[in-house]
């Protein structure tokens, strides 16, 4: 685990593609429970350790996920996350150029329960919900472009869905539409920041995830002037 930031109340990680926020079928130990027991041996803590999920990130994904250290914390920034409060910027690598260099994309996004899916549509449909987002091209290598997204709504796999439909799947994302997989499973989908008020100081804090080591992350950020 890369712990990128820690106070009395928050916790957050950059998690890698492989890592997962919620138990599933393969029995990997969440990051809950690899954070329970970091904390419990770096505090020398005698009894339980608390530690809860404000929000997630696809297995595939990369990038910032904050946990909360108290039942307060978790609280305020569940509801923070609910009204949209936390700011949420992502990076993601496409193959496609977008429609434009800058951009809004608008949606109504359908989830199919049994395929773990979202369908993109551009009239509402029944079931439906709207999606929005804000992309920016930041930077461009020969074969690939490098995507600021500001997402205004959460929707499930909704930046996957949003671009697919623009025509520019995201790199190694075969179920929306990309040709191949990446080498490490991944998708080249990255949580870089997570901006918000503090819920309990009330000061602004800006958390930021280092992209993936992978030459091609590495070359394009190096076109954005970042790590």
């Amino acid at each position: 685990m890369e712990i990128i930031y820690e106070d009395n109340h928050i916790i957050a990680v950059n998690k890698t593609c492989g890592e997962i926020v919620q138990g599933d079928k393969t029995g990997d130990k969440p990051l809950p429970d690899l954070l329970k027991a970091w904390l419990k041996e770096k505090y020398a803590k005698p009894g339980n350790v608390f530690v809860g999920v404000t929000h997630r990130l696809d297995r595939p994904v990369s990038g910032v996920v904050l946990f909360a250290k108290t039942t307060k914390s978790l609280a305020r920034l569940n509801e923070m996350f609910r009204l949209g409060e936390v700011k949420k910027t992502y990076w993601a690598i496409v193959k496609n150029s977008p429609p434009a260099t800058e951009g809004e994309l608008v949606n109504w996004l359908v989830r199919n329960e049994k395929q773990n899916k979202s369908y993109a549509c551009d009239t509402e449909k029944p079931d439906s919900k709207k999606a929005v987002l804000h992309y920016k091209l930041i930077a461009r290598s020969e074969n690939y472009c490098l995507l600021e997204i500001d997402l205004k709504t959460g929707r499930h796999h909704q930046i996957r869905a949003q671009l697919a439909k623009a025509g520019c799947p995201i790199k190694g994302d075969l179920k929306y539409g990309f040709d191949r997989s990446n080498k490490d499973g991944g998708i080249s989908l990255h949580a870089r920041k997570a901006e918000f008020i503090h819920p309990v100081s009330k000061q602004l804090v800006a958390i930021t995830a280092v992209v993936p080591a992978d030459t091609l992350w590495k070359a394009l950020s190096e076109h954005v002037g970042v790590k």
